[in-house]
């Protein structure tokens, strides 16, 4: 491993990466294979992953083949899915079977459920029986469910063995395992029955049996439970792995804290988009293709455009009446503007506590209060400010004469009332769609914002008829 030099400066991971791969790019030019090889085996999997993923020609199946069996399989699962499948097709069935029986299962399952159908094919083809059986059970489990991301590779102990046993165990078995460091205690009939940690046994005498030693409170998962759930037990007891039991109790797999942070990207991404009013990709920007990214945005595209026909027919409705005071018009962009960023920002942190747990759809009435509020100050605050700015700007520096007392206090009136009913809404919409068993996010920033210039122009149109008498 290359020695990291002494300065006066911080030394940055990044830039070591940087001049690791700048130092393999050159002894790849040199066509040095052997000191090439020597410096892939230094480096971490990800990094080798990612150098190899830089090149898009055919040497990048020709230096993965410099790997050996066991350190291509690790390389290989951090690969994305077009790299893996340029690997397939680039190498025997032979060197095939030996990738995936290397593989951890749940690496195998998130590759078959990204490769195209002949490659699966052909991956299934040259797995064993067992892998293969064992790959199909954890393909049928539903999608984003603890089942579908669990691993088998753990290691069980009975509560009957001693402390020496128990790590003649692990040296025999833990090998191949995801993790060692957390022990599952099983009884005869798989039954999840205690937990017990390497530190524990560490710190153990060695006659001590695993039952005096063994943790009974244990925090599991069901195979069929939501993946969003999963994480949010990771995040409040702080765990490293989490065992995952059938409906009957049996422990059948473990899910550990790095496919878990895999999932938590997943899902922030998913909200991310359908609050940005699109429909969730789980491809690579770059990797999505222009149509696919078409389908994904014009559904909603459309909806917005068509459900804005509300606010035009609103203004259609009132048209005399604005025509009498035209200056009241220019101020419509900024009031529904406002009302749709307060609706995002209640309904963004609303989302955000309902993911954390935080809130929950019984805390409805406790939330709208909050917000009720909040708005109010915030509403006050927008419509003083703007009073001042309308006479002090519009009305005496620029001369704007459609700006009088009356028009500077039903602007700011309305903007009043439409900060406090944007963001009631937005804080009501998502916690309802939880209760329905929609996705909060759904009812995210392009529809509040849709809603709430509508219901804007209304109180605004009758904020004007109250105040100028129009």
């Amino acid at each position: 491993m290359e020695e990291i030099e002494r300065t006066d400066e911080p030394v940055v991971y990044d830039d070591l990466v940087e001049k690791r791969t700048d130092e393999l790019m050159e002894l790849l030019e040199n066509r040095n294979m052997k000191t090439l090889k020597l410096r892939m085996d230094e480096m971490q999997e990800y990094d080798v992953a990612e150098f190899l993923s830089s090149l898009q020609d055919n040497r990048m199946p020709m230096l993965f083949r410099l790997l050996s069996k066991e350190r291509a399989a690790e390389v290989f699962a951090n690969l994305d899915a077009p790299e893996q499948e340029r690997i397939i097709n680039s190498i025997t069935d032979s060197e095939l079977a030996g990738i995936v029986e290397e593989l951890y299962v749940d690496d195998a399952v998130d590759m078959m459920e990204e490769l195209p159908a002949n490659v699966v094919k052909r991956v299934m083809r040259t797995a064993t029986p067992e892998t293969r059986n064992l790959i199909n059970q954890y393909l049928h489990y539903p999608e984003n469910s603890a089942g579908s991301i669990m691993t088998a590779e753990f290691v069980d102990l009975k509560k009957y063995m001693s402390v020496k046993d128990a790590f003649a165990r692990i040296r025999r078995i833990g090998e191949d395992k995801e993790t060692i460091y957390i022990c599952f205690v099983t009884n005869a009939h798989r039954k999840l029955e205690g937990i017990v940690t390497v530190k524990d046994l560490l710190l153990a005498d060695p006659e001590t049996v695993i039952e005096d030693l063994m943790d009974r409170n244990i925090i599991f998962a069901v195979t069929t439970e939501d993946q969003e759930s999963v994480s949010a037990k990771f995040s409040d007891y702080d765990l490293m792995a989490l065992p995952v039991v059938d409906k009957e109790g049996r422990l059948v797999g473990i899910i550990t804290v790095d496919d878990i942070i895999d999932v938590m990207e997943q899902e922030a991404t998913e909200d991310i988009q359908l609050m940005a009013g699109m429909t969730p990709s789980d491809k690579p920007y770059l990797r999505t293709g222009t149509v696919e990214m078409w389908r994904n945005r014009i559904p909603w595209l459309l909806f917005l455009m068509l459900s804005a026909t509300f606010t035009s027919m609103i203004l259609t409705s009132f048209e005399d009446m604005l025509a009498v005071q035209a200056g009241l018009v220019a101020f419509i962009p900024m009031l529904m503007g406002t009302g749709g960023n307060s609706g995002a920002q209640a309904s963004t942190a609303v989302i955000r506590s309902l993911s954390l747990g935080d809130v929950e759809p019984r805390d409805v009435l406790r939330v709208m209060w909050k917000e009720w509020r909040v708005a109010f100050l915030c509403g006050l605050t927008l419509a003083v400010i703007n009073f001042g700015k309308m006479l002090l700007v519009d009305g005496m520096l620029l001369g704007n004469a459609n700006v009088t007392v009356s028009v500077a206090a039903t602007v700011s009136l309305s903007i009043l009332f439409i900060v406090m009913f944007a963001k009631v809404v937005g804080s009501f919409l998502p916690i309802a769609a939880e209760k329905l068993g929609v996705d909060p996010a759904v009812m995210a920033n392009p529809l509040i914002s849709t809603l709430t210039d509508a219901v804007s122009l209304l109180i605004y149109i009758y904020v004007a008829k109250l105040i100028l008498g129009i």
